[in-house]
């Protein structure tokens, strides 16, 4: 047996590789000194942290539970507002993922203005969405509501159209061949198919909605994010606990809702 090409200890990368491996982490290191560098740090701030960490506890301990009456309604709000965005970012997701798949879109125009519409939607926060639309529709949860869906109809949008793209094209040649119309070909050939991901895609986004919308309050778009604002700015800091252990409580109760469905469609 020849083994004149084989090493005489196996080793899992070659010289050339673990060459590239050096060379990238040197390159994120640099990345990351520059960085540092150029934020101009003030690292005298780092000797008292954990002092000014442990005084902010102390002030928070213990939480005033007399304030949880006073955030229930608002709470309740920030659920509606994320629910309503999401409902609303799935019908507006829905044409966008069709443009935006190459195997339905029109032509290479509607495929780039699809493309176009993911990527504004999701370059942009929700809160700076939200400054947008309470300067369109004053302040409340309205604001609220179109930006959660105005950022969730990018990332439900790009996930439908990766499916689309990846259908069974078989069951949509036989559909065609009986004569249906394009849109009768979208309705029993390719969302059947889709079903699931949409699904799954819209239960993961309230989910992230649910953590989104907390905050939106701090520019005046509706939910808890108002109470947590002005605790906050008031220094009632026994009152903030109590808002971010409600939220805490929300977050994790939708996580739960959302690992359970996905798990059941799966």
């Amino acid at each position: 047996m020849n083994t004149k090409n084989y090493p005489d200890i196996w080793q899992r990368y070659t010289p050339r590789e673990r060459l590239v491996q050096w060379l990238w982490l040197a390159g994120a290191a640099f990345a990351a000194a520059w960085s540092v560098s150029a934020l101009d740090i003030e690292w005298a701030f780092f000797a008292d942290a954990h002092e000014q960490a442990l005084d902010l506890v102390t002030r928070m301990w213990p939480p005033r539970w007399e304030y949880l009456p006073v955030i229930i309604q608002p709470l309740i709000e920030t659920i509606h507002i994320a629910t309503l965005g999401t409902m609303a970012s799935i019908v507006l997701a829905l044409p966008v993922a069709f443009l935006a798949a190459r195997n339905t879109t029109l032509n290479s125009a509607t495929w780039l203005l699809g493309r176009a519409i993911l990527v504004a939607s999701r370059s942009i926060n929700t809160v700076i969405w939200g400054l947008v639309f309470v300067a369109i529709f004053g302040p409340g949860p309205l604001a609220g509501i179109f930006a959660v869906a105005a950022r969730s109809v990018g990332f439900i949008a790009k996930l439908i159209a990766e499916a689309i793209e990846e259908v069974d094209h078989g069951q949509i040649e036989a559909i065609e061949a009986t004569g249906a119309r394009t849109l009768q070909v979208y309705a029993t050939a390719i969302m059947p198919q889709i079903q699931p991901v949409l699904i799954g895609t819209s239960i993961y986004r309230w989910d992230i909605n649910v953590r989104e919308s907390s905050v939106l309050g701090f520019v005046g778009a509706g939910g808890i994010g108002l109470q947590l604002y002005a605790s906050i700015n008031g220094f009632a800091w026994s009152q903030v606990l109590v808002v971010l252990i409600a939220i805490l409580a929300i977050v994790v109760i939708s996580e739960g809702i959302s690992a359970y469905v996905r798990s059941r469609i799966s």
